[in-house]
């Protein structure tokens, strides 16, 4: 039987980066208040970075798209472009951002994580909000960088054309490029099925890669999986309707409304791109947790060093000594929650 605190993780001597690198004794000072006051704070802005690296890298692949189209440029951008420009936004989010965060970069997998007492409400919904600021962020900046062409140009043409009133706010027009819309005589039953099935095949690849047992997902490809399983969508059921992700959705069609107003909300369709990743991310959960994991599977040995590397950076940066004994200000209670949130 496990005493109290205790954990099956195995013991080997891990190196801390305070231990090879000189730190100025500003820094330190910084670290400290970092990793006891302000590490909520420093959360919140890796999730924000990260959706912004995601949107950033998908919305602009969009915006040479349409420019494409519009201004009849062809090998400007493709469907396939956008797809990869995603994967790889996702790619980069994770590689940089996750290890400060735990990488949610998704309104849907943040519930699923509070539901599953993993994730406190109150940082849920800190982590929330970044996200949809994120989004929010990197849509503002793309417009300001894009505006000559986007916004002027392919104005013109399409004014010029007589098609400016009919496709703006459509997946064709200048707010398409931010915010999406449904495609004109689409049916709203079926975009609703294209994203939840979309959804659900999402979250059953996010949560395969965060099962410790799963020997053909080691953290070191996770973020692979990931990013591939959103191009996969992007490629194949995109022209049908597909966000994925309410913090992108959100996000981007405030910054519509910002710039255009409220025609560009989106109408009936704005609640099925923004909501239905989350039931079909939760119900994704559910099918794996009570479908698919196993709990007398092992951990992989390279999960294993995953998680003593976590555990030993929460013991380092909340006071544990590298025996395994408490600092003065750390009690036993406090040692067993840092191993509970690893």
């Amino acid at each position: 039987m496990t005493a109290a605190g205790a954990h099956h993780l195995r013991q080997r001597e891990l190196v801390h980066l305070a231990d090879i690198k000189p730190r100025t004794n500003a820094y330190i000072a910084w670290e400290r208040r970092r990793h006891r006051q302000a590490h909520w704070l420093v959360e919140c802005i890796a999730e924000f970075m990260g959706v912004f690296f995601y949107v950033y890298a998908g919305v602009g692949s969009a915006a040479s798209y349409l420019l494409s189209n519009v201004a009849e440029l062809n090998g400007l951008g493709s469907l396939f472009q956008i797809g990869t420009a995603y994967a790889l936004g996702i790619l980069f989010a994770l590689v940089v951002c996750a290890p400060t965060s735990g990488g949610h970069f998704n309104p849907a997998v943040t519930i699923a994580f509070t539901i599953l007492k993993r994730c406190p409400p109150k940082k849920a919904l800190r982590y929330i909000i970044a996200q949809i600021l994120g989004s929010y962020v990197a849509c503002l900046l793309i417009y300001v960088q894009w505006r000559d062409l986007i916004m002027v140009r392919a104005t013109e043409i399409l004014q010029a054309a007589g098609k400016l009133d009919a496709v703006m706010f459509t997946a064709n027009g200048p707010a398409g490029v931010f915010a999406l819309y449904a495609a004109p005589g689409m049916n709203l039953g079926r975009i609703f099925l294209n994203e939840f099935v979309c959804d659900f095949m999402i979250g059953l690849v996010i949560w395969a890669c965060l099962d410790p047992t799963n020997f053909s997902a080691p953290p070191v490809a996770a973020p692979w999986i990931v990013s591939f399983v959103y191009a996969v969508m992007v490629w194949g059921y995109s022209p049908v309707g597909v966000a994925t992700n309410a913090a992108r959705d959100v996000g981007a069609r405030l910054m519509a409304i910002t710039i255009w107003g409220l025609d560009a909300g989106g109408g009936k369709y704005a609640a099925i791109a923004a909501l239905t990743n989350i039931p079909a991310t939760l119900l994704a959960v559910a099918f794996y947790e009570f479908i698919l994991a196993d709990s007398s599977r092992v951990i992989t040995p390279a999960h294993a060093d995953f998680l003593a590397g976590h555990l030993a950076h929460e013991e380092h940066s909340q006071g544990v000594i590298r025996d395994g004994s408490l600092s003065p200000g750390l009690d036993e209670k406090s040692h067993e929650q840092i191993i509970e949130r690893v």
